[in-house]
């Protein structure tokens, strides 16, 4: 499995768009490609038009496997970067509850 971030832009006209796309994400990586791709994390992106997209980095067997995954889920793709290495400077901050 490779490292891989996967940008979309202005993917969601909201966050419940993005929540309900996160399950589907979930099921079809789970329960049909589970030797293929692996969620690890994503940073929420606040776009200039109000909608919301996402930085996405995921563990996967092949560019393909994250096309394919993305097809299946009905999720979009803007680019996908295969990471080179990961340099922590800090942990991520925690949001606190309001």
């Amino acid at each position: 499995m490779k490292t891989y971030a996967i940008l979309r832009r202005k993917g969601w006209a909201t966050a419940g768009d993005l929540e309900r796309a996160a399950r589907r994400s979930m099921d079809i990586a789970d329960r049909e490609m589970p030797n293929d791709i692996h969620w690890v994390r994503s940073y929420v992106l606040s776009e200039t038009d109000d909608t919301v997209g996402t930085v996405c980095i995921y563990e996967a067997s092949s560019e393909e496997a994250i096309r394919t995954h993305a097809k299946r889920a009905g999720l979009p793709i803007d680019e996908i970067v295969p990471v080179l290495d990961t340099v922590i400077v800090r942990m991520d901050p925690i949001v606190k509850a309001a």
